[in-house]
């Protein structure tokens, strides 16, 4: 991963009515230090983060990834985020961007232990080469999250539904994927049911009709499956949130994972059964998601 800039964010009140924040960024080299030691984003990872892609200079979805933003520091009392000073600030970052697929990470933490101010900032990266994953598709092993899918709704202050810096049983689960041979891992609830991939959202394809599992069961709302949703519609096929029981997941025509950096990767297998790959639609789903779309 190639740096290209960071900037740090002083967060303001989300009833600000300013038109220009230029005075509360402050751009920092990306390699060297920025936050202090005691910053509960490291300490705890008590904080919340967005990925946005940035095609050529463009910055994705700009809208969908505040609004969920906004909705991880609600589930995680943290303060709102001023939509104008993070629009205005991803601007600023894009610049530097260049030609190319880049990655924005949005990051927002509780600051520092004992002090009431957050912390927030900005980086750009260039994005990981795709193009296996989307071409050739990617392998996938199902493994259980160790809750009932009733959990999310009895228990909220596991903040489920939540984008926090919290990552680390995720990537657990990527590295429990290599270890049984696949290139993923799609999470399924103790009693059965689909829920999200740790990095990607699920899409499941029956005949003309696509499927995610339902965002309340305390999973993210996927950004890319919302645009991935509207070209769908577009296109006269129908769209659904549901209750997807692990089984669909195996019997499904195809099934794709999806997410801001690596867009539409085709699922080749479920726990070695093999997957038919609609390559056509793969290939129609991922120039979409590469052009311009705020």
């Amino acid at each position: 991963m190639a740096w290209r800039s960071a900037l740090l964010i002083d967060p303001v009140a989300s009833d600000d009515r300013r038109g220009d924040f230029a005075d509360t960024f402050r751009p920092f080299d990306p390699e060297q230090p920025a936050l202090r030691v005691g910053d509960l984003s490291a300490q705890r990872g008590d904080g919340i983060f967005e990925s946005l892609g940035v095609i050529d200079g463009h910055p994705q979805e700009v809208g969908a990834h505040l609004d969920r933003l906004v909705h991880s520091a609600r589930l995680c009392d943290l303060p709102t985020p001023h939509l104008g000073q993070w629009r205005a600030a991803i601007a600023r970052v894009a610049a530097d961007a260049g030609a190319g697929e880049n990655v924005m990470k949005l990051l927002l933490s509780r600051g520092v232990e004992g002090q009431p101010v957050p912390t927030a900032w900005i980086t750009l990266a260039s994005a990981p080469d795709n193009t296996r994953s989307r071409h050739e598709g990617i392998d996938v092993v199902t493994l259980d999250r160790g809750h009932a899918l009733d959990v999310p709704a009895r228990a909220p202050w596991l903040q489920l539904g939540a984008k926090t810096l919290s990552y680390a049983v995720n990537m657990a689960a990527i590295r429990e994927a290599h270890r049984r041979g696949a290139d993923d891992a799609v999470f399924v609830t103790s009693d059965g049911f689909v829920l999200e991939a740790p990095t990607a959202t699920v899409l499941l394809r029956t005949g003309r009709r696509f499927v995610t599992p339902e965002p309340s069961a305390g999973i993210l709302h996927g950004t890319t499956q919302l645009s991935v949703f509207s070209y769908l519609e577009g296109r006269g096929f129908d769209t659904a949130y549901e209750t997807v029981p692990r089984a669909t997941l195996v019997e499904a025509d195809a099934a794709w994972l999806l997410s801001s950096v690596r867009l539409a990767a085709p699922v080749t297998a479920v726990d070695g059964a093999p997957k038919t790959v609609d390559r056509a639609l793969t290939d129609e789903m991922n120039a979409y998601l590469l052009s311009p779309r705020d």
